[in-house]
């Protein structure tokens, strides 16, 4: 999935303004260099004047961010890892981490968003790429866990 879309759909799913998406980018590293005008023009669509393509370092610093602000820092105090390359898999993994999501959970987030998926299923996600039970995320499979969540979230 576009990393434009994934920070699009998490943006939206929490009601945060630009300048907040900022502050959440740089809270793994406060001296990042991203600026809610930076932010604008990645919440663009692709085609519109001034957009913006969000790399994954970005997105994967976003995704830790929102892991810190909704979580806290981690109790050793030594930042997460930044990957250079992020993929379907891990967005959904980091989502799971900041949201404190449990199996059960997933499963209805999924559920709601009329995608249900199968307990082995969901656990082929999670597993290292490696593994002989390891299942890719598609596209269509985020963007209903996203839609799920979001439907989640805002209703509350």
């Amino acid at each position: 999935m576009i990393n434009n879309d994934v920070l699009r759909s998490v943006r939206y799913m929490l009601d945060l303004g630009e300048r907040k998406v900022a502050e959440i980018t740089r809270l793994p590293e406060p001296q990042f260099p991203i600026e809610a005008a930076h932010v604008q023009a990645m919440l663009k669509r692709e085609g519109e004047a001034g957009y913006l393509e969000c790399p994954d370092t970005v997105l994967s610093r976003f995704l830790d961010g929102l892991i810190t602000e909704r979580r806290g820092a981690r109790t050793d105090g030594t930042p997460r890892a930044v990957e250079n390359r992020i993929t379907n898999n891990l967005v959904l993994k980091k989502l799971r981490v900041a949201f404190e999501l449990r199996d059960e959970d997933m499963h209805a987030i999924f559920e709601s968003a009329g995608f249900p998926v199968a307990k082995p299923e969901l656990s082929a996600l999670f597993r290292q790429p490696g593994h002989k039970n390891y299942r890719a995320c598609g596209d269509q499979m985020l963007r209903n866990f996203l839609k799920g969540l979001t439907l989640r979230l805002r209703a509350t």
